[in-house]
């Protein structure tokens, strides 16, 4: 028999009236399929995905149990027995490929983006335009009330269990802090009397839907914000809770409104494990630890050391649904590591689009993105080894084509080899590891140091040729900007080029690629998220929650950067405007703690031995820095598809331009991956 790589994974765990497979929870993650058409046959293709790539229980992203409590207007709600029909559409997917799954019961408070939400007082959140109506006595029972049905709906609907959502942030969350909760009544006041709705919410879905339900309590350990709740409260609800029948207490951490990253890439991995640890002592029924744990690795370490007994992963398997499997087989290194960029999954529920993951775009598009394999193998020539041209390549070799990929450089890439240079972005490592692996498994011809020609690609008789080939830096028209003070962003990210420490910098340009130079610059001797103990310290987080909240009275301690650094855009708007959603406010505030200072509306004037000059607020001045980084956008390398444009008629309908080549505007890896895939799940011979 053979050694399982990961024991403590894959051993089951038993909860007395059911046993679940290993210690693995897809942990809670809403997609947008809730709401849209066809949603319910996304997801039951979506989720049985994942339960046939061997997670031991998934948990659904939040369904609201009242209208009140819906994220937005027209999310989803589970209140009435005709709902069951389409519920059971997943349920019965899930069960039928060999897995659990439990619904989250979820009820927004005062985070809901409507102007009818509700919370335990008329306190608006930082997060919502909407000042939330207290609820009254009456509305408390109700709400109450309101979980139990929809938990016995979740019953009737065929799934094992419910997540009961009381932490970051949401009503529940709401009743247990003094912060949002004011009353004066049996549900307000001391800490026994705020934890109450949480207790009962528990004890009467217990008592309806009998012993043999799964139900979860997410609480949350340590809430990341002021006044939020101490250790002795932690300790206090967790206990109350598994009295009043709960069978697993999940872990949230950090409110949703706290400016302290939780979940980004830049947070190291399995940071918050700690806090769940000191938690498991104190209980007896299994407790799930959660947050950047990504790899199995990492999940059987957390468990080794004891910190939980199960680990929840919500995005890593947005990343690959074949996760657990793949570890269980031993071939870990074929996992498709999630990055934790949120690019595609959280900034996208954030725009009201569906869900999807850089690394993966058929990720919640399982029902129209298929790699099937193909009818006629066809020989196809990829020339450039970036994001889109590996994501095309092991994709059409996977469907059975004969795949030709070519990159004049030493190593496959492209541009995430300089991302991975940005301190808080080393997941890209692993992005290029898998690419790697998957260039061995589906036989993918590689020839790397290879400037292909024009006249080789057609003596090759391709039928087939796909433009990779990414962008070149732009230089920006400015006035001597071949002085030797200027250096390309490209230059400095892949060594070429060097700055040393106690240099002033000017980076002109603040897009993506801008605010990654400028962390590359300031960053001290190693990354934040490469260090857990350094990470806490500069964002000011008490591990022990020995503080309130985890946070009241702590000292941020930041180190000064080693350069000076100026980042300068043209145009008037907001700096990092067009960064992510749910990532751009912790960029901005690294620079800002980095002391970078940040100009918009600049005019560039020239550059000389005196440094920059420059336009500001109508003020002529000059930065009198050592060097101008220009991030100053792109272009797209077409020389080799023009040359194939104009040879002849063959060439010019069967060449293919994707990624950077074909749309220069803002590197975009997860553009690039999207239309690789896309393309190479339906390229045939016309």
């Amino acid at each position: 028999m053979t050694q399982i790589k990961f024991p403590k994974l894959f051993s089951p765990l038993d909860l007395g009236f059911t046993q679940l497979k290993n210690r693995a929870v897809m942990g809670s993650m809403h997609t947008g399929l809730e709401e849209t058409k066809n949603g319910f046959d996304k997801m039951a293709a979506y989720y049985e995905e994942r339960a046939r790539g061997g997670v031991g229980l998934i948990v659904t992203g939040g369904i609201s149990p009242n209208f009140a409590g819906r994220v937005a207007p027209f999310s989803a709600q589970l209140s009435f027995f005709w709902q069951v029909k389409n519920h059971q559409k997943i349920t019965d997917a899930v069960h039928k490929a060999g897995g659990k799954i439990a619904l989250q019961i979820l009820h927004a408070g005062r985070y809901a983006f409507h102007p009818l939400s509700v919370a335990p007082s008329s306190i608006k959140a930082p997060i919502s335009p909407f000042k939330p109506w207290a609820l009254s006595g009456w509305g408390v029972k109700k709400t109450i009330r309101d979980f139990v049905n929809c938990a016995s709906l979740a019953q009737k609907s065929g799934y094992d269990g419910v997540e009961v959502m009381g932490s970051e942030g949401y009503l529940i969350n709401e009743f247990l802090v003094s912060k949002t909760n004011k009353r004066k009544d049996e549900w307000g006041g001391d800490y026994s009397q705020r934890m109450r709705f949480a207790v009962e919410i528990v004890k009467q879905i217990r008592e309806k839907v009998g012993p043999k339900f799964i139900i979860i309590f997410r609480l949350s350990m340590i809430d990341l914000i002021e006044n939020g709740s101490n250790w002795d409260e932690v300790v206090q609800l967790a206990k109350a809770i598994e009295a009043a029948g709960a069978t697993i207490i999940n872990t949230g951490i950090g409110w949703h409104e706290a400016r302290i990253p939780t979940i980004a890439t830049m947070v190291p991995r399995g940071a918050f494990t700690s806090v769940t640890h000191k938690l498991k002592k104190e209980i007896k029924i299994p407790l799930i630890t959660t947050n950047r744990i990504n790899t199995p690795e990492v999940a059987e370490k957390i468990l080794s050391q004891g910190d939980s007994d199960m680990v929840s992963m919500a995005r890593p398997f947005l990343a690959d649904p074949e996760f657990m499997n793949k570890a269980q087989l031993g071939i870990e290194n074929e996992i498709n590591t999630c990055i934790g960029c949120n690019q595609a999954c959280l900034d996208h529920i954030f725009a009201q689009k569906i869900a999807s993951c850089l690394v993966n775009p058929r990720a919640c598009n399982e029902t129209e993105l298929k790699y099937l394999p193909t009818s006629k193998k066809i020989k196809i020539a990829v020339v450039g080894a970036g994001p889109a041209g590996l994501s095309f390549s092991i994709v059409a070799a996977q469907r059975g084509h004969e795949v030709h990929l070519f990159d004049m450089n030493s190593e496959i890439g492209g541009q995430l080899n300089l991302a991975k240079k940005v301190p808080g972005k080393e997941e890209f490592y692993e992005s290029i590891r898998y690419f790697s692996k998957m260039i061995q498994k589906y036989n993918v011809n590689l020839k790397l140091n290879h400037k292909i020609t024009s006249h080789e690609i057609i003596e090759s008789q391709y039928d087939k040729i796909i433009m990779a080939v990414g962008v070149k830096p732009r230089t920006p028209n400015i006035e001597g900007i071949n002085h030797a003070k200027v250096i390309s962003y490209y230059d400095l990210l892949n060594g070429k080029k060097q700055i040393e420490s106690g240099a002033s910098v000017a980076i002109i340009g603040a897009g993506g690629i801008g605010f990654d130079v400028a962390e590359f610059l300031t960053e001290k001797d190693h990354s934040l998220s490469l260090d857990q103990n350094e990470f806490a310290k500069h964002w000011g987080i008490d591990f022990t929650v020995e503080s309130r909240g985890g946070v009241t009275g702590v000292k941020r301690n930041i180190h000064p950067p080693i350069r000076k650094v100026y980042l300068l855009q043209r145009n008037e708007s907001k700096m990092g405007e067009r960064l992510g959603k749910t990532t751009g406010w912790i960029h901005r505030a690294m620079l800002k703690d980095k002391q970078v200072e940040m100009l918009n509306g600049v005019t560039y004037e020239k550059i000389d031995d005196q440094g920059l000059h420059i336009s500001h607020q109508s003020k002529r001045q000059i930065l009198n820095v050592n060097y101008i980084v220009t991030c100053a956008g792109q272009e797209s390398n077409r020389e080799l598809y023009s040359e194939l444009q104009n040879s002849n008629q063959h060439f010019k309908s069967n060449t293919i331009l994707i990624g950077g080549a074909d749309v220069a505007s803002e590197l975009d890896a997860k553009r690039a991956i999207d239309q690789g895939a896309r393309l190479a799940a339906t390229i045939e011979l016309s």
